[in-house]
């Protein structure tokens, strides 16, 4: 037998990937203090806190209108499966949290999508789960923006959009050309 046929098999990780950005992030910095580009191992029975106290939170934004605590994500397994997924809770009790669109006060929780976008403030984040099959702890990847991940409503367009050969094809296909009409004439 060769060593690869005694090896153990490796078991995928769940990989919660996260994605900032703040308009401000160029001069203000806040994103300084995580760990940018690199995974990092988080226990699967610890909780992942967001927030300005780098005492209590794993995860340090450097800004005096984030909590405290701002956040946190919690890993666990779906009951009578080998599924895995995340819980996001708002600890702020000044700032609401929105997870797709979703309203959090705090002390609200909700189950994170696999994908979702996270905002507080001006702060969005892109939260993508890659799923595993690790029980014991997940990585995270964290990532910066260089655009907003959300794009801001822009006011619709004041010039026509032309049909997609619609009414040509249509018309020409019985032989005849487009006329106007008025409603009393039906």
């Amino acid at each position: 037998m060769s060593s690869l046929e005694e090896a153990e098999t490796e078991e995928t990780v769940t990989c919660l990937h996260l994605t900032f950005y703040h308009p401000g992030q160029e001069e203000k910095m806040m994103f300084r203090c995580l760990n940018l580009g690199r995974r990092e191992q988080v226990r699967a029975d610890d909780t992942a806190k967001f927030g300005r106290d780098s005492g209590a939170c794993r995860y340090s934004l450097l800004d005096t209108r984030v909590s405290r605590v701002q956040f946190s994500l919690q890993f666990y397994r779906k009951l009578h499966t080998s599924e895995c997924g995340f819980e996001i809770k708002n600890l702020s009790k000044k700032t609401k949290l929105t997870v797709n669109q979703t309203e959090l006060g705090y002390l609200n929780k909700i189950d994170l999508p696999w994908k979702s976008v996270i905002c507080f403030g001006d702060y969005q984040i892109l939260a993508e789960v890659q799923e595993g099959e690790a029980m014991d702890y997940f990585e995270t990847h964290l990532h910066l923006a260089e655009a907003p991940i959300l794009q801001e409503k822009c006011l619709p367009s004041l010039q026509p959009i032309p049909e997609k050969d619609i009414a040509p094809s249509f018309f020409l296909s019985q032989g005849k050309s487009p006329t106007e009409m008025d409603e009393n004439d039906l």
